[in-house]
C-alpha cells in the first residue's frame, strides 16, 4: 500500500477554521506539511489555532472572513495568495444552523441569514478560489462540506437544509466546469459530529431525544470526531483521490435515513 502523498510546499484555505471540523481540518492539513489559511469571523480563535500550528513547526495565516460578503471572500483568497503565493486546497466548511422554527414562522431575515452563509458563502468562495487555482497553472481540489441533512429534512429547519440540500447540486456543476481543467469539486456531508453546533442542537433537541432516538440509530452508536471528518476531507484533496470528483462523501457512522 502507497504511503499517504506529501503535501509539502501545498498551500490550503480553510473556511469556518476558528472550531470543531475547520479547526480539525487546519490541523490536519499541517500535519501533512502544508501551508494553512485559516478564515473565520472569530480573530481570536484563529490566532490560537496560528499559534498552535505554529508550536508544532507548521506555516499558518489567518484572515477575517465573512463568506457572506464577497470582498471578504475576495480579500480571504487575495491575503491567501500574497502570503503563501499559490492556493492548491480548499475547503468551504463555514456554515451556520440559523434561527430552527417552522416555516409558518421563519422570517425572510431568518431565511437569508442562513443562506447568505451556506450557499452564497460557498458560491462566492468556490468563485475566487478556483480563479486562484486556475491562474497558478497547476491542479488543485475543492471540497465543500454539507450536511446528513442534504439529503433529508427535519422540523424547524427549512433554510438550514434547503441550503445543504443546494450544496449538492452547487459541488456537482463545479466539478462538471472545472475537473476537466484541473480542479476537483466534491463535498462532504458528516452526520453528528462532536462540534459546538452539534451541542447547540443536543441543547435543543434535549438529551433524551439525542441520545434514545437520534445516536441509536448510527451503526456506531456515538457522534463522531472533528478529527475523523477532518480525515475525509484531506483524502479528497489529497493524491489518492485523483479520480474523484463531483461526488459525495459521508461520513456519518452509518446513521439510518428511513424510518
Amino acid at each position: 500500500m502507497s504511503a499517504m502523498s506529501d503535501m509539502t510546499d501545498k498551500v490550503a484555505l480553510i473556511t469556518g477554521a476558528s472550531s470543531g471540523i475547520g479547526w480539525a481540518t487546519a490541523q490536519a492539513f499541517a500535519s501533512r506539511g502544508a501551508k494553512v489559511v485559516l478564515a473565520a469571523r472569530r480573530e481570536h480563535e484563529l490566532a490560537a489555532l496560528v499559534a498552535e500550528i505554529q508550536a508544532k513547526g507548521g506555516h499558518a495565516t489567518a484572515i477575517a472572513t465573512d463568506v457572506a460578503i464577497a470582498a471578504d471572500v475576495e480579500r480571504m483568497v487575495e491575503h491567501a495568495l500574497h502570503t503563501f503565493g499559490r492556493l492548491d486546497y480548499a475547503v468551504n466548511n463555514a456554515g451556520t444552523e440559523g434561527r430552527l422554527a417552522p416555516i409558518t414562522e421563519l422570517t425572510e431575515q431568518d431565511w437569508d441569514n442562513v443562506l447568505d452563509t451556506n450557499l452564497k458563502g460557498v458560491f462566492l468562495c468556490l468563485k475566487h478560489e478556483a480563479r486562484a487555482i486556475l491562474a497558478g497553472n497547476h491542479d488543485g481540489a475543492i471540497v465543500n462540506v454539507g450536511s446528513v441533512n442534504s439529503f433529508r429534512g427535519f422540523p424547524t429547519g427549512a433554510a438550514y437544509v434547503s441550503s445543504k440540500h443546494a450544496l449538492i447540486g452547487l459541488t456537482s456543476t463545479a466539478s462538471a466546469e472545472l475537473a476537466s481543467r484541473g480542479i476537483r469539486v466534491n463535498i462532504v456531508c458528516p452526520g453528528f459530529i462532536d462540534t459546538p453546533m452539534h451541542h447547540r442542537g443536543r441543547r435543543l433537541l434535549g438529551d433524551d431525544l439525542y441520545d434514545k432516538v437520534l445516536i441509536p440509530r448510527v451503526h456506531l452508536k456515538r457522534a463522531g470526531r472533528p478529527e475523523e471528518i477532518a480525515q475525509s476531507i484531506v483524502f479528497l484533496c489529497s493524491d489518492e483521490a485523483s479520480y474523484i470528483s463531483g461526488t459525495t462523501l459521508t461520513p456519518d457512522g452509518g446513521f439510518i435515513l428511513s424510518d
